[in-house]
């Protein structure tokens, strides 16, 4: 499957689908529901996508790898030479990193704005010495570099039916959708670490504060109080889904069910932390592998169908043909 998507890319160097090889690894290493629904995508894209999350991965391991216990001095040194690695290879089209090479390579071959890479890795410095957010705002803050960047990033990798600046906000509500649920589901985990991703406020509210999270994570014990800011975050997060919805619409018909799987998926994830009692502290919710392997279906079926959409418009006089336009459309 490697070898048919750097095939269909154009991806021809040695080096370069080395490259590439690594960051599909790490998709499908880490990834799981994210990889599952990145085999949905046409063939020809699913390398740089790969591409993305390889080097997103490699930036969030320096910080928050737990296997290899680093002092924040040594992290933020390897995150600034990751940083120069990446100027470099966003001006040559090398890198010494493998995941450099690739990301460099893709935002070349898409247009990719290069200040989305500065921006992301500024929020991962950040982490390294901030460990709570007062207010949603100051989260949103924060998100813009770690997720609503990754959006904008996809964004033309996917393509798209109207303009990208139309489609872009959707994008990237879509990247921070998926991040705060994360946020939620890894509670415990985060933790573990030091940080609480959940607003202050939005805890405050319901009379929460950290060491109120942290007796119940380590006496393994409930608190009603709990409970009720969690269902609170849960609702922040349904939200921000709806705002991320409409943008699926407005992007390449080939492309998706990829995202409307992902949706899905990450949207269970709220669903499975609700049937569970909201006890991610205590344990990580998980959407079943019989629903996974249920939506990825039904999103083949609809991939399906476009194809045979695709190929009828292909086909139909050009004047019949849907109109295309604006930087970042397909062609």
């Amino acid at each position: 499957m490697t070898r048919r998507e750097l095939d269909a890319a154009g991806i021809t160097d040695p080096a370069l689908r080395a490259a590439y090889t690594r960051c599909r690894r790490l998709n499908a290493r880490h990834g799981r529901t994210y990889f599952l629904a990145t085999r949905l995508l046409p063939v020809e894209r699913r390398s740089a996508v790969h591409a993305l999350y390889g080097f997103a991965r490699w930036a969030d391991d320096i910080v928050d790898d737990l296997d290899r216990p680093r002092a924040p001095e040594e992290r933020d040194l390897l995150l600034r030479r990751l940083e120069s690695d990446l100027a470099h290879g966003l001006r040559t089209g090398g890198g010494d990193e493998p995941v450099v090479r690739a990301v460099a390579d893709t935002s070349a071959r898409y247009d990719i704005e290069h200040t989305l890479f500065a921006d992301f890795l500024a929020s991962m410095r950040s982490d390294l010495h901030v460990t709570d957010y007062p207010t949603y705002a100051d989260l949103r803050t924060y998100m813009h570099g770690s997720a609503a960047v990754i959006g904008l990033q996809m964004l033309p990798v996917l393509g798209t039916v109207t303009s990208r600046e139309e489609a872009a906000p959707h994008a990237a509500d879509l990247g921070v959708a998926f991040q705060l649920t994360n946020f939620l589901r890894d509670v415990g985990e985060d933790l573990d670490r030091g940080r609480v991703y959940l607003p202050a406020d939005l805890l405050a509210a319901h009379g929460v504060d950290r060491p109120l999270l942290e007796w119940s994570r380590r006496t393994g014990r409930h608190d009603s109080r709990i409970r009720e800011a969690l269902v609170a975050a849960e609702a922040m997060t349904r939200k921000v889904y709806r705002a991320a919805e409409p943008g699926i619409a407005m992007l390449d018909p080939r492309v998706r069910p990829c995202i409307r799987t992902a949706f899905t998926l990450y949207r269970g994830i709220l669903d499975a932390i609700a049937d569970q009692g909201y006890t991610v502290l205590h344990r990580r919710a998980v959407v079943s592998r019989g629903r996974r392997a249920a939506t990825a279906a039904a999103g083949a079926v609809h991939i399906m169908r476009a194809r045979r959409h695709a190929r009828a418009a292909d086909g139909a006089p050009r004047a019949a043909r849907p109109a295309l336009r604006g930087k970042g459309s397909v062609r």
